[in-house]
């Protein structure tokens, strides 16, 4: 939790966020070099849609990366819409700017295959981040993840399964069909709960908002309503948990009901202090941002070669080491409830 704080604190003090080409505060004099003779780097985070302010920290932790690099940073997406086909009009349009990096939260694991191999054909170097093109991961260079995703999986389930003493009937809440991460952190907890500490527990139904707020509440009252003995809620989605929190509440069945999965502190404090939500878990995505930074702007100046195995100096996060497929992990799940909620601003 300290490099937790670390982050929060630069992010909060406003060092180096006021934009991509200032002076570099943070990274080696080396990496500045590389980058200063290179010419500015010019990076684009392309999430799944704008408005998400889970999307929004994310992106202010990969401009101050960006910054300590002088790179140029740029965020554009979709108005609100999780439709990969919004995704590869933006991209196509960066690949014309002829950007160096593209970030991407994919919406699909299919769906921007040919329009990020056209970009990695031009010399661009792909990113995806928080979610990636599972089984499809050669086209991209690195995927940034926010957690490994079977420790979110078995994680989450453990949650639910302590607040739920360990039996009845939940429902998971996820975002889109499609969505990479989410199909990922399911398939875990699929797979945690085949251990014989959850075989009391049952999952019922797995329906999706589209990280939609209107769309998960009513997903969510339909659960309400099909399952008059549903035990839980299970929405490892920012804006899902906060759909279902508020069914809940508004069904007053709280108490009866158990909610939780993913959520940012500062959209969850309200239904923690009304004892709707017990406990929730989440992840600095600040850091998840500013790792996505470092790597991106790593890989422009040519001074690092992701491989399995091959650790390099991540800025404030200190060591990082890349998995298989090029993946490296930005964070670890940790549990917020009404003792250490206020804590946090993000």
């Amino acid at each position: 939790m300290a490099k937790w704080l670390v982050a929060l604190i630069v992010m909060l003090s406003g060092v180096a966020l006021v934009g991509g080409c200032q002076k570099q505060s943070a990274a080696p004099a080396t990496q500045a070099a590389s980058s200063a003779g290179s010419g500015k780097i010019q990076i684009v985070f392309i999430p799944k849609n704008m408005g998400n302010s889970y999307f929004d920290l994310i992106g202010t932790g990969f401009k101050q990366a960006a910054s300590e690099y002088q790179a140029d940073f740029t965020t554009v997406a979709p108005a609100s819409d999780s439709d990969p086909a919004g995704q590869i009009a933006f991209i196509k349009d960066q690949i014309q700017r002829g950007v160096q990096v593209i970030a991407v939260i994919p919406n699909s694991t299919t769906a921007l295959i040919p329009v990020l191999k056209q970009a990695m054909d031009k010399g661009i170097t792909v990113i995806t981040l928080d979610a990636d093109l599972t089984g499809n991961e050669q086209y991209r260079s690195a995927g940034v993840w926010p957690a490994d995703a079977d420790e979110i999986g078995a994680s989450q389930v453990e949650a639910l399964g302590s607040l739920m003493n360990y039996s009845g009937k939940f429902a998971i809440l996820s975002a889109t069909t499609e969505a990479p991460n989410q199909n990922a952190w399911i398939k875990a907890m699929k797979l945690a709960l085949q251990g014989s500490k959850y075989q009391n527990m049952q999952l019922v139904d797995i329906v999706y908002g589209d990280d939609k707020a209107e769309k998960c509440q009513t997903e969510s009252e339909a659960l309400l309503n099909k399952y008059p003995d549903l035990k839980g809620i299970l929405s490892p989605t920012t804006v899902g948990i906060v759909g279902a929190a508020r069914v809940v509440q508004d069904a007053g069945k709280s108490g009866q009901i158990v909610v939780t999965g993913l959520g940012l502190p500062s959209l969850m404090r309200g239904f923690v202090k009304d004892g709707v939500v017990k406990k929730f878990q989440f992840w600095n995505g600040f850091n998840q941002g500013y790792l996505a930074g470092q790597v991106a702007c790593q890989l422009a100046n040519k001074s690092l070669h992701p491989a399995a195995g091959v650790t390099f100096k991540a800025g404030i996060l200190g060591d990082r080491t890349f998995r298989d497929k090029n993946v490296v992990i930005a964070d670890k799940p940790a549990d917020f409830t009404a003792d250490n909620i206020d804590k946090y601003n993000f």
